[in-house]
């Protein structure tokens, strides 16, 4: 038997360190070649690690939320044969040893979960077919705010249920929930499963900032160093949304339906062709402008694990239902997690819509280092005045950012004019320029 080192992989160039966001094996697991072992994220993007081998699981690198370097060993398996850890002076061959500089958090997972106690004699018994337990089984007390005892395999279950396990009994050791006394509440419901009585709810959660989360925070912090200036624009879309039915209706099954988001797409290529400052990164530290020809924006997407950005590079070039099929791929993708690393950075203008639920306005936060940011907001039918008398348009909002830094007021302001006559007035979106 030998010790085999798996090392975090180069997973992308100019890429020093990658962050754990998930462990998919713990101590003891045996595993085959090609299993994944891990997940790690990089700017945004998750890149699965797989084994190259075949073995048992004795050692892992560090815990959900730790940076390791590219290069360090990711986890140390044990394999049938000689392995590869002979070159490494600081290695401790023994099993034991190894074992011993475990992560705590790998230990507490390797450990089986205590047993149930010992039925009691002459006790009533339960039908062949149920798991649940008597309800006037003892049990031992849990103080009010002590956070449950349970196996990460009770945990994931109760969260499937949607059970909360503060209102659920545990009779094993230390009163620790097991998976008869969650089968038992699932099976009464809340107030009567062993005697539990609602109480006040005094606990504190303490919740690690990792993976996805810490980058946009990271993020934040950036942007928040921007002096945002933001303007919001009433627009008339009522003519946008009766030119977008028809090119549905006219191509429906044979194209990608089309929203809003490709004519804003297309406004913004068009007014950055007159004002091309919008579609640029500044470097605050060099005093620096980078302008440039391309125009790729960022898609602001919503995923199960936050908030992320996949871009749609040179929209410049691009059909209506070229930017929807591709808005339509990256959304896709983030929500997935299988974006590409190259697909989640370089975007040099941004859109951030919340859709329908989107209030009357908003103040996007630039997506740094980018100078502007277009928000849109929900549309909704209201009563406009032309002239003569009131008529029902579907109107909405724009609101858009600056950084003041290096944006003045008016030039924001006409920008902002630009995309509302655009949008307003669609077919100058097909003017040949």
């Amino acid at each position: 038997m030998g010790l085999f080192a798996i090392k975090l992989p180069d997973v992308g160039e100019g890429i020093a360190e990658a962050e754990i966001v998930d462990w998919n094996v713990v101590v003891g697991d045996v595993v085959r070649e090609d299993d994944v072992l891990a997940v790690v994220m990089t700017d945004k993007a998750n890149i699965e690690i797989p084994s190259s081998v075949s073995g048992e699981v004795v050692w892992l690198g560090g815990q959900v939320g730790d940076i390791l370097a590219i290069g360090a060993d990711l986890i140390r398996l044990e394999i049938a044969g000689d392995g590869n850890m002979a070159a490494h002076a600081d290695v401790e061959t023994p099993r034991a040893k190894l074992e011993a500089h475990a992560t705590p958090a790998t230990e507490a997972a390797a450990k089986p979960p205590a047993p149930d106690p010992a039925p009691v004699a002459n006790a009533p018994s339960t039908p062949a077919n149920t798991t649940s337990r008597p309800l006037a089984s003892p049990m031992p007390a849990r103080r009010e705010g002590d956070k449950p005892l349970a196996a990460p395999t009770v945990r994931r279950r109760a969260r499937d249920a949607g059970v909360d396990l503060r209102h659920v009994a545990g009779t094993g050791p230390a009163a620790r929930i097991t998976h008869q006394d969650l089968d038992a509440y699932l099976a009464h419901g809340p107030g009567t499963t062993n005697g539990v009585r609602p109480f006040k709810d005094t606990s504190v959660q303490q919740i690690r900032i990792v993976g996805l989360r810490r980058r946009i925070a990271e993020k934040m912090v950036l942007s928040n160093a921007i002096p945002h200036i933001t303007i919001v624009e009433e627009v008339d879309v009522t003519n946008l949304q009766d030119l977008r039915a028809e090119l549905n209706a006219a191509h429906k099954g044979t194209r990608q339906r089309l929203t809003i988001l490709p004519f804003v797409m297309k406004a913004i290529v068009e007014a950055v062709r007159e004002q091309p400052e919008m579609n640029a990164h500044f470097d605050a530290d060099a005093g620096v402008i980078s302008q440039y020809g391309g125009i790729h924006i960022g898609i602001a997407t919503q995923t199960p694990t936050g908030l992320t950005v996949p871009v749609a590079r040179h929209v410049e070039v691009n059909s209506l239902w070229d930017s929807a099929g591709e808005v339509a791929r990256l959304a896709a993708a983030a929500r997935e997690g299988t974006a590409a690393r190259e697909e989640l950075s370089g975007s040099t203008i941004t859109i951030t819509s919340l859709g329908p639920l989107g209030a009357i306005a908003s103040t996007p936060i630039i997506n740094h280092p980018e100078v502007a940011i277009v928000g849109i907001n929900k549309m909704a039918v209201r009563p406009s005045w032309d002239g003569q008398q009131f008529r029902p348009r579907t109107m909405m909002n724009i609101s858009c950012s600056f950084d003041h830094r290096v944006i003045d007021g008016w030039n924001a302001a006409v920008f902002v004019q630009k995309l509302k006559t655009l949008l307003e007035k669609p077919a100058m979106l097909f003017v040949e320029r």
